[in-house]
């Protein structure tokens, strides 16, 4: 080995002891609160990304769409089609508030989500349970910031993972989150006049 190299596997072997020290103190596992959030694209697409994980593992899980109406997108049809066994899949949203132009509908469907939700989330046998655009929900109060906060805080079982994604997440909910990532936009596509494409966006 070269002087080079034997400094490098040196400065390794003293990361991997550092590390292997740092792991040895992560012991608890519990169900996590989750947050995708920001202006970005990637928040429900991430969120899939773990719900395709948790059906790889055999674990059961589940989606609520909160504000997608029913447009077919790549990995709905996909688990309909495949996975319904292992992940219930409900679409309750009609469509972007600016679609359907009826808030008082719009308070109603995401009214009914959010009982389906907690239904998913209280069933112990549900792994993980994605809320994709609750956030959008909460921004425009259809549903009550406080009330859903509690419902998780004090009814979520100890080892359920609840995703819940889309922009302008509250305050009150990143505060009790234990992971939160917010994607950042710098450049997109639809800026410069592209379309959504299928495979990216749907």
């Amino acid at each position: 080995m070269t002087a080079d190299s034997d400094r490098h596997a040196m400065k390794m072997a003293k990361k991997k002891a550092a590390r292997d020290k740092i792991m040895a103190t992560k012991t608890d596992e519990k169900g996590l609160i989750i947050v995708h959030t920001g202006k970005g694209k990637g928040k429900s697409s991430a969120a899939f990304g773990m719900i395709f994980r948790c059906i790889a593992h055999g674990m059961q899980c589940a989606v609520v769409q909160f504000i997608k109406g029913g447009m077919s997108t790549g990995e709905r049809d996909m688990i309909l089609d495949k996975f319904q066994d292992i992940c219930a899949f409900h679409t309750m949203g009609e469509g972007f508030t600016w679609e359907t132009q009826d808030r008082d509908r719009d308070i109603e469907m995401a009214k009914a989500a959010w009982e389906k939700a907690k239904e998913l989330i209280r069933d112990e046998a549900n792994k993980m349970v994605l809320l994709d655009e609750i956030n959008i929900a909460l921004r425009y109060d259809y549903l009550d910031i406080n009330e859903v906060v509690e419902f998780l805080v004090e009814e979520k079982p100890h080892m359920t993972h609840v995703v819940l994604t889309g922009r302008n997440a509250k305050d009150e909910l990143i505060e009790i989150a234990d992971l939160v990532t917010e994607m950042e936009l710098i450049k997109h596509p639809f800026r410069s006049g592209v379309k959504a494409q299928i495979g990216v966006e749907f």
